[in-house]
């Protein structure tokens, strides 16, 4: 029931091959010899001679390998060894970018070469390919945005499918788009696509079908057991119930033995490794100290590399993760994992129109994937936070991406790559056709579609499509260059794309706050974003101001890199970089351009509502606007806890939201406006 309970990843990462300047090349002719050696071992080695037959006479292929199994680093190596890849680029897609650069590390490693060369990847806002690259790492949103470009897929000769199993919404599209492409090169006469999808664990009939009935491989894969224990009561606080559960680890388990601990995201796992750390100087055993390292999608590609470093001796490591690390990335020295039984998840409601931010319950089938990442090497043990009877009750499986968010970013890349059925397009699970025209709706709003017989991107929408954001902030950037004030736009966006920058620290929050005072803009958040960014600029990304004004030093390293990728595609769309200097009030009219849809208006009882759907909401704590009572603002997403928050606010006047939307505005048109 363990092996069966604790289905785990199948790449092989060394920590030593994350160290240095990250470019994975050999160190040495021993390191080489004994990479040769771990390849030879893996479980999928000795299936290498009958695999290659199987794909070579198929068109579409599923192979499902139990963890370390080694099938993500080593099937692009057999296809590119065997010449299968007839001289084009063989493409593998993740849905996570640190599974993208670290299993193509691992692989240039394998090969002999620097990433970028023979082996490459290619994440949002980072591309480490060239000319020589034949095998490609790729989160599966790039995928797709190549294929807008070259709907053909023309320069790969196989697309390779990983993690199937997690059905992130651009995961579901690309399904449809590879199928279509491989039934077109077919017609056309163009070289075949050869499509193999992986994963350690899916529904293999469900896939299998969709695939026009495609054959499925098994490997035998490791996976030694695992012992699972579970609360005896609920709890109530999950952080509190991880931390006492840490430290009885600590204290009990051998050395050598790392743990991993799953929380929800990046504000609560740094508040819990600054817990962490100051507990443990407290409790400092003499012969074990701990090492906390925090692993999340936002954290800049160089620190999520830090927790594949080997753990030094007389120390013990402690990853605190969100679901990143569920399936897509195989953690060297895992003994034990704290499984919190919560994730945040993204929940959308066409009726309404509001695309929630929510702490969820994981399915069973995300706790099983949590509890195998403890048996990746050895035995052993899981502790899950939630009783056993609470587990019989999850779900069995992650309802897709696709079924509960906003459509609106994949209708329009639908369009972009030329489909305009979009209700006829072949979805694994289609979401509902209520789902797809409010998607529509929202798009038509924006000014980036036409509704005719045929809907069509206008050429509003073709320059939305070329930038990889949402289509609101895409038309916010866009509007920019009709106020001259795209330089600062740039810059709020950038901020809006990466996760909080601000700091603060449950400890220190009073500090905190009023170390950041100074930035705070009674116009919104947004301008407050604007005169930390400056600040920053002006010290020159400073480390020790970034400390002392509590902001996140690695977030905004990241916001600059997304920044300068964005101006780039501003360039190639010949949009002109012009600065407004200090008048905010343009970027405060482009921002309702974009997210008039987003609107709240104050009411007489001192409460919020949403002017779409005339629900109460509330101005989120953490709001420059907090402590003010404005009759209009416009937000940027909204969070479900124990009230329905607005963050990332923006005063406006109502005259701006009509101006944006009159038609939208014609039967929900601010009592005030003109």
């Amino acid at each position: 029931m363990l092996a069966e309970a604790s289905p785990a990843k199948k790449q092989r990462i060394m920590g030593p091959s994350h160290q240095g300047n990250g470019l994975g090349s050999i160190q040495n002719k021993e390191n080489y010899q004994k990479l040769q050696i771990e390849r030879l071992q893996l479980p999928i080695y000795s299936a290498r001679k009958r695999l290659l037959q199987e794909i070579q006479k198929l068109d579409t292929v599923i192979v499902i390998g139990e963890t370390g199994s080694g099938k993500t680093t080593q099937i692009p190596q057999f296809l590119l060894e065997s010449g299968m890849h007839r001289g084009k680029t063989i493409a593998i897609t993740q849905p996570r970018r640190v599974a993208a650069i670290t299993v193509s590390q691992r692989v240039a490693e394998e090969k002999k070469t620097a990433v970028g060369r023979l082996v490459g990847y290619c994440v949002r806002f980072e591309d480490m390919t060239s000319e020589a690259t034949k095998i490609k790492y790729m989160t599966d949103g790039m995928l797709l945005r190549e294929a807008i470009l070259d709907p053909q897929l023309k320069r790969y000769s196989v697309v390779i499918l990983d993690e199937a199993h997690e059905r992130t919404i651009h995961t579901d599209v690309l399904f449809g788009v590879v199928k279509d492409c491989q039934k077109e090169r077919r017609k056309k006469g163009i070289p075949p696509l050869k499509i193999i999808v992986m994963s350690a664990t899916m529904d293999v009939d469900h896939f299998s079908r969709y695939f026009n009935n495609a054959p499925v491989l098994y490997l035998e894969g490791r996976q030694f057991p695992i012992q699972v224990y579970y609360a005896c009561n609920p709890q109530s606080d999950y952080l509190f119930a991880s931390l006492v559960t840490l430290f009885k680890i600590h204290k009990e388990a051998p050395k050598g033995h790392d743990i991993l601990l799953f929380l929800t995201g990046q504000e609560e796992i740094e508040s819990a490794v600054q817990s962490i750390k100051e507990i443990s100087r407290d409790k400092e055993q003499e012969d074990l100290t701990l090492i906390v390292c925090p692993l999340y999608a936002a954290l800049p590609s160089q620190a999520q590399l830090r927790v594949f470093q080997p753990t030094p001796k007389g120390a013990r490591k402690v990853i605190v993760s969100t679901n990143i690390a569920e399936t897509s990335v195989t953690i060297h020295g895992i003994r034990y994992v704290i499984d919190c039984g919560m994730v945040k998840a993204k929940v959308y409601n066409p009726n309404s129109g509001l695309d929630i931010l929510k702490v969820v319950r994981v399915s069973k089938a995300q706790a099983l994937q949590r509890t195998g990442r403890a048996g990746r090497e050895s035995p052993g043990t899981c502790y899950r936070l939630y009783t056993e009877s609470e587990y019989e009750s999850l779900q069995t499986s992650t309802v897709p991406e696709i079924l509960r968010c906003n459509l609106a970013s994949v209708m329009l890349q639908l369009l972009a790559l030329g489909i305009s059925d979009i209700i006829n397009f072949d979805f694994m699970d289609k979401p509902d056709t209520e789902s797809i025209v409010s998607a529509l709706d929202q798009l038509h709003l924006l000014g980036a579609v036409e509704k005719a017989d045929n809907i069509q991107l206008t050429q509003l929408g073709k320059q939305m499509a070329a930038f990889p954001l949402d289509p609101r902030m895409s038309k916010t950037i866009l509007a920019a260059k009709d106020y001259d004030c795209l330089e600062e736009v740039l810059s709020v966006v950038s901020l809006l794309s990466v996760e909080s920058i601000l700091v603060n620290p449950a400890r220190k929050r009073a500090e905190a706050m009023a170390a950041q005072q100074k930035f705070m803009s009674s116009d919104g958040d947004h301008i407050t974003l604007l005169n930390i960014y400056k600040s920053y600029k002006g010290v020159g990304g400073n480390k020790q101001w970034c400390q002392e004004n509590f902001i996140n030093n690695r977030n905004m390293k990241t916001a600059m890199d997304v920044r300068k990728q964005l101006r780039e595609i501003c360039q190639r769309l010949e949009l002109p970089l012009k600065s407004c200097g200090q008048d905010m009030t343009c970027i405060r009219k482009c921002m309702t351009i974009g997210y008039f849809m987003n609107a709240a208006e104050l009411q007489a009882t001192g409460e919020f509502i949403t002017l779409s759907t005339r629900k109460p909401v509330s101005i989120h704590p953490s709001s420059a606007l907090f402590r003010c009572k404005p009759a209009y603002v416009i937000y940027n997403e909204l969070v479900q806890t124990s009230k329905c928050y607005m963050r990332d606010l923006c005063l406006v006047d109502p005259d701006w939201l009509y101006a944006a939307a009159p038609n939208y505005f014609r039967r929900k048109k601010p009592a005030n406006s003109n």
